[in-house]
């Protein structure tokens, strides 16, 4: 069985691919501009969070200034997008979920949803998102994580529907900092619980809930256990953002616990980079451990 898991996850990487390139070539865009990130797509509010953590001063304590926390567990809500762009996207979205383009699942817990690379969206928007307007918050946000050295990402969204998937059990991620931006449509129900940090020897865990708000994102750490209550009527779209430090994974990875060792993979992968002593980390590689 182990074998056999292993062949799979090899394989992954590869049908990924295929699926991209019949995506690429066949898939016709309801709206394209979505493809490209601009910053009319970017509440104004988010903007001066970026111009705030960009100046010379910023520092974390300013920073909170802007931000909405929540208990002790250094989750913070944040708005993202405008509402125009999140009904723009999800009308984006619901186009590909309608098309007869191949589809793979967005993770092993989530069966309804769309992997972004798969859709084209990786060099024009998320790959700006993460190091133009992410990267600066959660340097200060999560300095011990490589807030300030992101490079790398896995972005998909997910859905859940009365008749599809209603919640999610609770997880953590293969992340140092996760980006969970509700999209809409029209919902009840369904808020994020947060429990304690992966590693924490809490005896009785500390849980909280969060519920989502439309067009607001909510930043956390990768490895904070929380999942999703279901939903009591209507469809929500998320997105999601693992973002990744290979300066902290490699020494780590953040799902087995141990030092990774690597396999050669395409694109990001899971984040790890491997290097010689002459050269800068370059190859990103998937853990064989995990």
């Amino acid at each position: 069985q182990i074998e056999e898991e292993v062949q799979r996850r090899k394989e992954l990487v590869h049908r990924s691919a295929e699926r991209k390139a019949i995506i690429s070539k066949c898939y016709q865009r309801k709206h394209p501009q979505v493809y490209s990130l601009q910053d009319s797509f970017l509440d104004p509010d988010f903007l001066e969070i970026v111009r705030y953590c960009t100046s010379p001063d910023a520092n974390l304590h300013g920073l909170l200034r802007y931000v909405e926390s929540f208990s002790d567990k250094r989750i913070y809500r944040l708005p993202v997008f405008t509402e125009e762009f999140c009904q723009t996207f999800v009308e984006e979205l619901e186009n590909f979920e309608q098309s007869d383009m191949p589809k793979g699942r967005p993770n092993s817990m989530n069966n309804y949803g769309v992997l972004l690379n798969e859709l084209g969206m990786d060099e024009n928007f998320l790959t700006p998102l993460r190091e133009k307007y992410l990267r600066p918050i959660t340097a200060l946000l999560y300095p011990e994580l490589g807030g300030a050295c992101l490079d790398s990402h896995k972005a998909f969204v997910v859905k859940y529907s009365l008749h599809q998937d209603l919640e999610l059990s609770c997880h953590y991620d293969n992340a140092e900092v996760t980006l969970n931006v509700s999209l809409g449509k029209d919902f009840t129900e369904g808020s994020l619980y947060f429990r304690d940090f992966r590693e924490d020897p809490t005896p009785a865990p500390d849980y909280i809930e969060v519920q989502h708000v439309r067009a607001r994102g909510l930043l956390h750490r990768g490895g904070q256990r929380h999942g999703a209550l279901p939903i009591a009527s209507g469809h929500r779209w998320n997105l999601i953002v693992w973002l990744r430090a290979s300066a902290v994974r490699n020494r780590r990875c953040p799902m087995c616990g141990r030092r990774p060792e690597l396999l050669p993979a395409e694109g990001f992968a899971d984040g790890f980079t491997e290097s010689t002593e002459d050269d800068a980390p370059g190859t990103v590689a998937v853990c064989s451990l995990w």
